[in-house]
């Protein structure tokens, strides 16, 4: 599954907004599917990368790991899709990075380097973060993962998205025109799905993604929306996994919706390389570092003032 995480965005930033227009009996419909279907714990407290948890009633920046699973019923497996998201609530903006399936990087508590996709199958969520958040040395505070059924009913639940697609081509049994194109889940789930026809490659799939998340965010975030709310919540309860809280997702909804209006998306550059007879996207590492430094600058933070018993785990290894 390769899409799934295009629901995240539009549940993080718009499905609140129509909580209020049924009260509280949606009011707490909403808070039952989400803390005892959707919400589960990771093995950490907090993250490595700060001192203390970040605060959203205080507006701090934070950030998110979203995470797209190759399967139709089960939010375990490996994950075809992976975003990095940035929100400061403070200048009202979003920063956004896709993670290219087989970017080769060290899979954090297995000792070697591997695709990326790789480290959700190993560890699961907590080996996810922990591998994503090495590699950009940043702090990683919330994680979902939704796979592919959800994906098309998420889409179908919003009434669709409009995308504007820069050339024709075919997939999956659909054809996409140059220039607009209003897409249903099945046809959305398609258009984010090609690549092979793309000279970019997944750098191209990755822009078509990044598309559907931004017409499911201006989907969602109109009034007619409201009426889909309990559709929305029933393409969601089976299909995501989440260490945010209801709670949590209230306090997003009020202090950061507005950081939608405001988004910057970056592109990791590299070129494949193959080792023992496996592809692999290799990223100069100071690619890495670029990207690193603007989600690090965006959270408002540097590479050495979050990380906590730095000098501690040095002397370890030196140990070791």
């Amino acid at each position: 599954m390769r899409k799934a995480f295009i629901i995240i965005g539009s549940l993080l930033l718009v499905f609140l907004v129509a909580v209020g227009g049924y009260g509280f009996y949606l009011y707490k419909s909403v808070q039952s599917t989400i803390d005892t279907q959707m919400h589960t714990t990771l093995d950490r407290e907090k993250t490595d990368k700060r001192d203390i948890e970040v605060n959203m009633d205080e507006k701090e920046p934070l950030s998110f790991l979203l995470l797209g699973v190759d399967a139709e019923e089960s939010t375990t497996g490996r994950t075809d899709t992976m975003m990095v998201i940035t929100v400061n609530p403070n200048d009202q903006s979003m920063k956004m990075v896709s993670l290219p399936r087989d970017t080769r990087m060290e899979i954090v508590g297995r000792g070697f380097e591997d695709k990326v996709n790789h480290a959700y199958a190993f560890g699961g969520a907590d080996m996810a973060i922990a591998t994503v958040e090495n590699y950009f040395d940043i702090p990683i505070d919330y994680f979902l993962t939704v796979n592919m059924e959800g994906f098309k009913e998420m889409v179908d639940s919003v009434g669709g998205v409009t995308v504007y697609n820069d050339f024709d081509f075919r997939q999956s049994g659909y054809d996409f025109h140059e220039g607009e194109n209003f897409l249903d889940g099945d046809q959305a789930l398609a258009y984010a799905r090609m690549r092979k026809e793309d000279s970019r490659g997944d750098l191209g799939r990755n822009d078509r993604q990044r598309q559907i998340v931004n017409g499911m965010i201006k989907e969602g975030a109109q009034f007619s929306s409201i009426t889909r709310a309990e559709s929305i919540l029933d393409a969601i309860g089976g299909n995501m996994v989440t260490n945010l809280t209801f709670d949590e997702m209230v306090k997003l909804q009020s202090n950061y919706r507005d950081a939608r209006h405001n988004q910057e998306t970056y592109e990791i550059e590299g070129s494949g390389e193959t080792i023992d007879g496996i592809w692999y996207l290799m990223v100069p590492d100071e690619e890495r570092q670029r990207i690193s430094g603007e989600l690090q600058a965006h959270l408002g933070i540097d590479g050495e003032s979050v990380v906590v018993n730095d000098e501690d785990e040095d002397e370890e290894a030196e140990e070791d």
